[in-house]
């Protein structure tokens, strides 16, 4: 049985908050749309105006053009043609506004893969700093979420999943995430509600 709430104790100054591809892309009318994402949006804000000098926000680029990308990258975006660089308007890679405007002093970091650790920009902003503890929202909760997490843990870093400030386009495979994080990674994950983490991170 997972445990609940904040097994390993309050959060500090040694925590970051790293949001994942909160960006105009996944947004109502974006190519990506989740539907969810504006649900979520309200509760991201509020942990980033709390702290945005300790929030880190990710952001998901597209190929430049059709057929880009290494091995099934290529065809992913032979797919996607239409999400592609070249055929979008490049603005919808931003933030979501009401997030935008928190940076500075929050800070961004850019991937071409669901994964914010496999290109390395993050191992590097984040080996020395101190920080050894993720709070992750964003979405998707079963792609980019998922290997942000899985990355954070393989690392060792203590995750604190804001349950109710990650959001998927897919309502079955969120649950089932949802199910796995608490079930599988109990030990590694600490599954809580958005007001948990605000009473507890001063």
């Amino acid at each position: 049985m997972a445990a609940l709430g904040l097994v390993h104790g309050p959060l500090g100054e040694n925590s970051l908050h790293l949001c994942v591809d909160m960006q105009r892309l996944f947004a109502p009318g974006g190519p990506w749309a989740v539907p969810w994402a504006q649900n979520v949006l309200p509760v991201i804000e509020e942990l980033t105006a709390r702290h945005p000098q300790q929030t880190l926000f990710t952001r998901f680029v597209p190929a430049a053009r059709p057929g880009e990308g290494p091995g099934m990258w290529a065809r992913y975006y032979r797919r996607w043609a239409e999400v592609t660089l070249a055929n979008i308007d490049t603005g919808l890679v931003d933030l979501m506004p009401s997030l935008a405007r928190f940076v500075p002093p929050a800070r961004t970091l850019d991937k071409h893969v669901y994964s914010p650790w496999t290109e390395g920009r993050l191992d590097a902003m984040l080996n020395g700093s101190g920080i050894d503890t993720l709070v992750i929202t964003g979405g998707e909760t079963d792609v980019c979420v998922l290997a942000t997490v899985l990355g954070a843990i393989d690392r060792g870093f203590r995750v604190v999943l804001a349950t109710d400030a990650i959001c998927s386009s897919v309502d079955q495979t969120h649950d089932a995430l949802m199910e796995l994080y608490r079930s599988r990674f109990s030990e590694q994950v600490e599954a809580v509600r958005i007001e948990e983490v605000l009473e507890n991170w001063r």
